[in-house]
């Protein structure tokens, strides 16, 4: 079995070791669910905040819920700042994922009470705003900063979903978080999409007819 990696600060101590005084990792959530915001998380740290990181960050994705929780208000004490910024269902479908990326990353960007000297993007497309982004594929694993981003996130979004669970009980979105399950599949057979479901996604053709 292959160890996976922790990772690690190496992009971050670059970035100040060439002026940055503040970097921000950025990491999105929930691109592939059927239901619910898009969720863009952006972390902010200098050096110092950096050195103060909890053990045991990494991609959102390769923690438990428990794990995530707990990692949560520890990183909200260490980074200098964080928002998460959202684009709506409907907003996913009206502009297609990589703008409502975009939105959402203007959102959080709008909240922060500090701008980032450099940016860090996860993925392969720059939704971030900054024509001198450092974008890299996989940097949710590599880079801290980014896998910050990614629990912020991912916790933020998660707590979200549970509370449309009170709305829409029958999708199960307390443990599915809006993404394709077996008892949210057989809800959209018998009562078709919510209000949150997004209605572009190539599976909302086969649940048209039952829109409530």
């Amino acid at each position: 079995m292959t160890r996976v990696e922790d990772p690690t600060d190496e992009v971050e101590q670059r970035c100040f070791a060439s002026g940055a005084r503040l970097v921000a990792g950025i990491d999105e959530v929930g691109r592939g669910a059927w239901a619910g915001p898009v969720s863009v998380g952006i972390a902010v740290v200098d050096a110092a905040a950096l050195a103060m990181f909890p053990t045991g960050v990494r991609d959102s994705k390769m923690l438990s819920p428990a794990r995530r929780e707990a990692l949560f208000p520890l990183l909200q004490q260490a980074v200098l700042a964080y928002f998460v910024g959202q684009a709506s269902p409907d907003e996913c479908d009206r502009f297609g994922m990589t703008e409502a990326q975009r939105l959402a990353t203007q959102r959080a960007f709008a909240r922060l009470p500090v701008a980032p000297d450099q940016v860090i993007l996860d993925g392969a497309v720059n939704f971030s705003g900054s024509s001198d982004a450092i974008v890299l594929p996989g940097a949710d694993r590599r880079v801290l900063t980014v896998a910050a981003a990614s629990i912020l996130a991912k916790v933020t979004r998660d707590r979200q979903m549970i509370r449309y669970h009170d709305t829409y009980p029958e999708y199960d979105f307390a443990s599915n978080k809006g993404y394709p399950s077996p008892v949210h599949k057989d809800a959209l057979e018998r009562i078709g999409m919510s209000r949150i479901h997004r209605r572009s996604w190539s599976f909302a053709s086969r649940y048209a007819s039952l829109i409530s």
